[in-house]
């Protein structure tokens, strides 16, 4: 197989997907909320955020697992959550300081992640980095939901809710991407 196929493998497209639907989100998000538009807003949340599993199932069924892939994968998570994050904001559903501390979270973790690859570490997604990511998944598509849609009650404050739990996992899986690279940060240089 070519270098060029190897790039441009399915997983890879699916990836890079997740850019342009997060791009489509924002624009989206920016638009007034009438109920159409946050139901388009909300599915086009889902599917960025399906394709999170998807391209990860494609890569390694298929043997197709990449280092683009490897980097850009986390990255597409990150501008996907960050989009919906920030874009919530201005609403009212999402505080802040939530959404700072959660962004603080991923960007120190991916510079955990730099300084270990540097050293000839790779740091896959942990356990506990993929329930946090399903967490957030849920509470911030609940919150992109339009409310009167579905006769539930608290709507947009159940994902909150959601959001807050997905902030404690996701500073604990923070702590445990760490303490799980501890020993590249205190090993002296040679």
């Amino acid at each position: 197989m070519n270098r060029r196929a190897k790039i441009f493998n399915l997983p890879n497209l699916i990836t890079g997907s997740r850019f342009l639907l997060s791009g489509f989100l924002m624009v989206l998000l920016l638009l007034e909320q009438t109920p159409r538009t946050a139901l388009i807003a909300f599915w086009v949340f889902v599917v960025a955020a399906g394709s999170d599993w998807i391209d990860g199932y494609f890569a390694r069924r298929y043997k197709r697992v990449t280092v683009l892939g490897k980097l850009m994968d986390p990255l597409a998570d990150k501008v996907l959550v960050t989009t919906a994050l920030v874009m919530l904001i201005p609403t009212g559903r999402v505080p802040a300081w939530l959404a700072l501390i959660i962004l603080c979270r991923e960007i120190v973790v991916t510079g955990l992640r730099g300084v270990a690859s540097s050293a000839g570490i790779v740091v896959a997604a942990s356990g506990l980095g993929k329930v946090k990511s399903i967490i957030q998944y849920i509470g911030l598509g609940t919150l992109i939901f339009p409310l009167g849609v579905l006769p539930i009650p608290y709507l947009h404050q159940i994902g909150l809710a959601i959001l807050y739990v997905a902030l404690v996992v996701t500073v604990w899986s923070g702590f445990d991407y760490f303490y799980g690279l501890r020993r590249v940060f205190l090993e002296d240089e040679r």
